[in-house]
């Protein structure tokens, strides 16, 4: 059913070929892949559901147009990751005004992707944060005896009240915990910080056990010990992982192009050190890369490169598990 909202991507910038030396000449459509891919990307491009004024449903285009500046070898580990299949499904279909048609959507062509591509490891490109609820909800939909586990990289804790903003930006987590899709003490959020989330939703949160580890003390730790840890909890009780970024939980400095950026947040080397990690654990089903707002970057595109550079560690820590 979810097929018929998945459009195929512009391709106008991708040239195939048989020995591909960037990440436009290595990733192909869909629909032209024989065998089941490693892994499946697909855009959810909306933003009208966000709470703060932002331009995130430009970003899976903006996505795939940079991909032209990033080698497929990865220098730091040796790795080529021309070694896995990595295909595009396009972006799900939205509709022009009406947000909750355009969430349903994105919903039924999750539920379509991880049905059909059971064994395959999805990527979501959104898109604000309120596309992370749609797609839990759709592998749910596929999978309704899995425990679900979410692995939350934010400064925010995104548990608003729905009944209050409707589905927006701010509500996902606060979505599936009161449907009971996830469990509150299934999620695990890494990057919280200052002074931007209210008192009463730390209340939420604590009533609803979401396991909140701040900036601060994950640093003390080591930022990536903290996910590995974080992941390792988990795995002992949830059936798969699903982890969205947040790009907001990026320092002001390094990621402007967000809708919500602050200062005092992560920088680029922990979060890239952090989803080699991710990549790496056999838990992790499923990753989305939410809220990059393209229209707030500067002329150096900075965010989108770094959102970029974000998959493409993601990508190499998973090259650890199919080898």
């Amino acid at each position: 059913m979810g097929e018929q909202w998945i459009q195929p991507p512009e391709w106008s910038w991708n040239v195939k070929t048989d020995e591909p030396a960037y990440v436009h000449q290595w990733v192909g459509q869909l629909k032209d892949t024989k065998e089941n891919p490693d892994l499946l990307v697909y855009g959810a491009p909306i933003s009208r559901s966000s709470i703060s004024v932002s331009g995130a449903s430009l970003y899976p285009t903006e996505f795939r147009r940079m991909w032209k500046g990033f080698a497929t070898y990865n220098l730091d580990e040796d790795i080529d990751l021309t070694g896995l299949k990595v295909a595009d499904a396009g972006d799900v279909l939205m509709h022009t005004t009406d947000i909750l048609l355009s969430h349903r959507r994105i919903q039924e062509a999750t539920a379509f992707l991880v049905s059909a591509y059971p064994d395959t490891i999805t990527s979501m490109i959104g898109g604000d944060h309120s596309t992370t609820a749609c797609a839990v909800r759709g592998i749910k939909e596929a999978f309704p005896e899995d425990r679900i586990g979410v692995l939350q990289l934010d400064t925010h804790l995104d548990v608003r009240d729905p009944s209050e903003l409707g589905p927006a930006n701010g509500t996902p987590i606060r979505q599936l915990v009161d449907s009971s899709t996830v469990r509150g003490e299934d999620v695990f959020n890494i990057g919280l910080h200052g002074y931007f989330n209210a008192k009463s939703l730390i209340d939420y949160a604590k009533q609803h056990s979401i396991q909140m580890i701040t900036l601060k003390n994950a640093r003390k730790a080591g930022f990536a010990q903290t996910v590995q840890v974080a992941l390792a909890r988990l795995s002992e009780k949830v059936d798969r992982v699903y982890v969205t970024v947040d790009m907001d939980v990026l320092d002001i400095s390094v990621a402007p192009g967000v809708p919500a950026s602050t200062p005092g947040g992560l920088s680029t080397a922990e979060l890239f050190e952090s989803l080699m990690e991710i990549g790496k654990h056999p838990s992790v089903r499923h990753i989305d890369f939410v809220c990059l707002d393209p229209t707030k970057d500067s002329a150096v595109s900075e965010t989108v490169k770094t959102g970029v550079y974000a998959w493409l560690q993601f990508l190499t820590g998973l090259t650890y598990r199919v080898k």
